[in-house]
């Protein structure tokens, strides 16, 4: 089997060869990734690209500028340098006034950091919501490009938020989870107008072009300790099912991402309808282990992980083989399992250490990933 064929069968719950190996954002075959234009990270992705099967994370461009809409937004942007940060701060000039937010960037480190966010309270969400949505554009002229990279190697993913994805972080984590619990209607309407963009969105997206798989990021805002399940249950579930049956209309398969405690919501998550389930962190980073989850899911969901990015920046080589080995041990038997890292590294240059732990993991799966 090629790795095409391989990760086609395991979303369809038929066993392949050998257990999938994907080593997520970190992919062989797009020549725009920065992890195939920096030197440090050559000898592993070459490894990546010779020995694991890639799922390649590319999305169309789009022409959204705020909350699920193409409206044109008067918008002032400044940028200055504060020692190794670009700081850039945005005024964006709404019907109902202004909102600004904050972000910084640091050199070397592939990754945005919020340090101030655009709502402070619900008269800031209001004031989003005052923009008119206008359906955004998408553009996949790309994707001959990417679809000719990838090839046999692997299969295409694109990346969603859920409706709760793009409440939640208006505010500051904390902020959010009050406003959702003190002034949950408001926070209901909020989900029910992005819902609505979304949905339009997202059809307009499939139009323009059907990948492989979709990630939909965004449950685990819902999740304990956070928020209660009924949470989950009101604000993940109805929508994100909706999400899957469009994806599904289109042939393509759909994967729900959630980091974090599971245990109470995985029901819901089968509710919903996905194909597949990331990052399955077991504790103490979750509250469920591999092997649990594949007890209670059986067939009905593929799952995706879970070795924390940490073990395999921070931990022995032997640690490393030994948790790969666990994995297999939990979800392999019967099929619908994709050995995979929860994260990957977003640092330049790569550390000697990660990059020897990956190599290890790669070729510790490939020795008990056969069936």
């Amino acid at each position: 089997m090629n790795s095409r064929e391989r990760l086609k069968a395991i979303l369809t719950g038929q066993i392949p060869d050998r257990v999938p190996i994907s080593t997520y954002e970190l992919c062989g075959y797009n020549s725009q990734a920065f992890e195939n234009n920096d030197p440090s990270y050559a000898k592993l992705m070459e490894s990546i690209r010779k020995k694991t099967d890639c799922i390649c994370m590319w999305n169309p461009g789009s022409n959204a500028t705020l909350l699920e809409s193409s409206y044109p937004v008067k918008t002032e942007v400044e940028q200055k340098k504060e020692g190794d940060f670009t700081v850039t701060h945005t005024v964006f000039h709404t019907p109902r006034g202004n909102i600004k937010q904050t972000t910084k960037v640091m050199d070397n480190v592939h990754t945005t950091w919020q340090t101030e966010h655009l709502c402070k309270n619900t008269e800031d969400v209001d004031k989003v919501l005052s923009v008119p949505y206008e359906p955004v554009c998408y553009d996949a002229s790309d994707f001959a490009r990417i679809k000719k990279e990838v090839g046999k190697n692997g299969i295409i993913m694109a990346s969603l938020s859920d409706p709760l994805c793009a409440a939640a972080p208006l505010m500051e984590f904390g902020a959010y989870t009050v406003w959702a619990m003190t002034e949950t209607e408001h926070f209901a309407k909020t989900i029910l107008v992005i819902r609505e963009r979304m949905k339009e969105n997202l059809k307009r997206m499939l139009e323009s072009n059907v990948s492989d798989l979709y990630r939909i990021c965004g449950p685990e805002y819902a999740t304990p300790p956070y928020l209660p399940p009924r949470f989950f249950q009101r604000f993940v579930v109805p929508y994100v099912a909706e999400m899957v049956d469009l994806i599904h209309q289109k042939r393509a398969k759909a994967r729900l991402h959630c980091h974090g405690r599971i245990r109470k919501v995985l029901d819901m998550i089968l509710d919903t309808g996905a194909d597949g389930i990331d990052p399955c962190e077991a504790p103490p980073d979750g509250d469920i282990t591999l092997a649990e989850i594949k007890e209670r899911t059986g067939s009905r969901i593929c799952l995706f992980g879970n070795l924390q990015l940490k073990l395999l920046e921070q931990g022995t080589g032997k640690e490393v083989e030994t948790a790969v080995k666990e994995c297999m041990s939990a979800a392999k038997e019967g099929g619908g399992y994709v050995i995979m890292p929860t994260a990957a590294p977003i640092n330049s240059p790569l550390a000697e250490k990660t990059g020897k732990n990956y190599l290890r993991f790669i070729d510790t799966a490939l020795e008990y990933g056969k069936y």
